[in-house]
């Protein structure tokens, strides 16, 4: 296969995975939207936020940051070299493992609830913590299995189901706040205990929707235990360091929760809701990159090609910062306004909405490194070598939590939630930037002056686009308000037609700067046309 088509098939291959991601983060946002109206930045929420940042965060760890990672490129030479039936009896072996080792972790987790709790003035400040953490602990073992199935498919180039189980969260989770909580009292406290179910509700359903696939591709389940198989000690070793390694970013925003959830009533909840706007454009390319360019790079590495890594690596890079450098424009640009529209609803007071565009607006330019770990960490995995993102892991989360000791410390309340969301920026941008470095000291340069540059011309059209944007909007609203228009219809007829602007504006400075991206993305799909009218 030549570079251009394995390029181009790399990027529509992300494409699909992130078409189903991007479904999946407008449902989430529908989701948000939901909860948002229901619950506002209430202290309930706060509580639910960081009880639910438990369970994610070993999900995150153990499920699809250290065991998918880790078990793919095992799974795949196994299956290459000794057979589909060995490939699903080391399946079996680890499922059962992992089946134990979770169901222990939650029966301990449940019980050290029970325990904090009647520790007389540890949780006094956020009382449903604990009772919350109870109902959603199981989640953890069936997202788990639910991320060792995915990474499965993934290995045979199914992206497509492992891409869309994130929506059948969202959709659960929607049922739940809609038909469930309602019905639970008046109070927002014992309402959000059903969110805290459809949470576990949703945990069933989406390992079940794995199941049918797996079978047709030949799984068998059944229990079998060995931990002493050398390919079964060979991933729980791989695991060790890749369990923080592939999760820095969900551990240091668990810890900038709690300590939020310490500082303040509105302060987690306010970072939730601005996490969530982060998390829809990454989604659309680099979590869909992480997922894809794993099997690319363990084929690469496995042949020692790596001019050929070489080249995925800047292709890769140029794509994700095409898109991350004026999605974070955007959402620095037009924080308030969207945030207003989207979740200015019900509990979503102004106060909600002053806190969190506020918080919104630090975390913004941290899209331009959230997403770099995403493409590195996949070649260091590919590579065998899991201890280079571990270690620059431990560095960003000592980085992050020393900086939020600091500014904990030393900030005005209202400015609290906001300076935690710094530190997540700054650790995450010491964490992408290493890692890049390191990673071109190991494979050599991916032609780093030609992904600069494409950057700088990405960011020329992107500061065009969002002057553009920040110009357009207040002038559309004064418009469409002298014409009577009010509200909610004021709110979204404003923003959606400045959102089509800027993206507009942003492709045309891109086609006149010349980027090579544009050129990039035509290729790929030109190449999926052909192969469409070959078939």
């Amino acid at each position: 296969m030549t570079r251009p088509v394995e390029n181009s098939r790399v990027i529509r291959s992300a494409f699909l995975v992130g078409g189903f991601t991007t479904l999946s983060r407008f449902l989430g946002l529908a989701r948000d939207v939901v909860t948002a109206t229901a619950f506002g930045t209430s202290a309930a929420m706060s509580d639910f936020v960081v009880a639910f940042s438990i369970p994610n965060m070993f999900r995150a760890l153990f499920g699809e940051g250290a065991l998918a990672s880790a078990f793919v490129p095992l799974f795949t030479r196994v299956r290459a070299q000794e057979g589909g039936p060995a490939a699903w009896q080391f399946t079996r072996k680890i499922v059962t493992l992992l089946s134990v080792a979770l169901a222990l972790i939650v029966a301990a987790g449940i019980g050290v609830t029970f325990a904090l709790q009647v520790l007389p003035g540890l949780i006094h400040h956020a009382p449903q913590v604990m009772p919350l953490l109870r109902i959603m602990l199981p989640y953890l073992l069936f997202i788990c299995l639910t991320a060792l199935s995915q990474g499965i498919l993934n290995s045979y180039h199914r992206f497509a189901l492992p891409a869309f189980t994130p929506c059948l969260l969202n959709l659960t989770w929607i049922g739940f706040v809609l038909f469930v909580c309602p019905r639970l009292g008046a109070t927002e406290g014992q309402r959000i205990t059903g969110v805290a179910w459809g949470v576990l509700a949703a945990g069933l359903v989406q390992l079940g929707a794995q199941v049918p696939l797996m079978l047709k591709l030949g799984y068998r389940p059944g229990l079998a235990w060995d931990a002493q198989d050398p390919k079964v000690r060979q991933l729980l070793k791989l695991m060790a360091p890749t369990a923080l390694g592939q999760s820095v970013s969900q551990v240091n925003m668990t810890i900038n929760r709690f300590m939020a959830r310490w500082a303040n009533d509105w302060a987690s909840s306010s970072m939730y809701y601005a996490e969530r706007m982060l998390y829809f454009p990454q989604g659309i390319l680099a979590t869909a990159l992480s997922t894809v360019l794993l099997p690319v790079f363990s084929g690469h590495a496995a042949t020692g090609d790596h001019a050929r890594m070489r080249d995925t690596l800047n292709h890769s890079l140029r794509s994700l910062l095409f898109i991350m450098i004026p999605a974070a424009v955007g959402l620095f640009a037009l924080a308030q306004p969207i945030l207003q529209a989207m979740f200015g609803w019900g509990k979503f007071d102004v106060e909600s909405l002053r806190h969190t565009t506020l918080v919104l607006q630090v975390y913004a330019p941290g899209l331009l490194f959230f997403g770099l770990a995403k493409v590195f960490v996949p070649a260091f995995y590919a590579l065998q070598d899991t201890r280079t993102p571990y270690r620059n892991g431990l560095y960003s989360v000592g980085i992050n939590f020393t900086l939020n000791v600091i500014f904990t410390l030393t900030l005005p309340h209202d400015l609290k939630a906001a300076s935690l969301a710094l530190a997540a920026v700054v650790a995450e941008a010491f964490n992408g930037l290493t890692l890049g470095g390191q990673l071109g000291r190991r494979i050599g340069s991916p032609d780093w002056s030609g992904i600069l540059r494409s950057a700088g011309r990405s960011l020329v059209a992107a500061a065009l686009m969002g002057l553009s944007v920040a110009v357009a909007h207040p002038l559309l609203t004064h418009r469409l308000a002298a014409l009577h228009v009010h509200g909610k219809t004021l709110q979204f007829a404003a923003l959606l037609p400045c959102l089509a602007f800027g993206v507009g504006v942003y492709l045309l400075a891109a086609w006149l700067l010349r980027c090579p991206e544009i050129q990039d993305v035509r290729q790929a799909l030109a190449v999926r046309r052909q192969g469409e009218n070959t078939a």
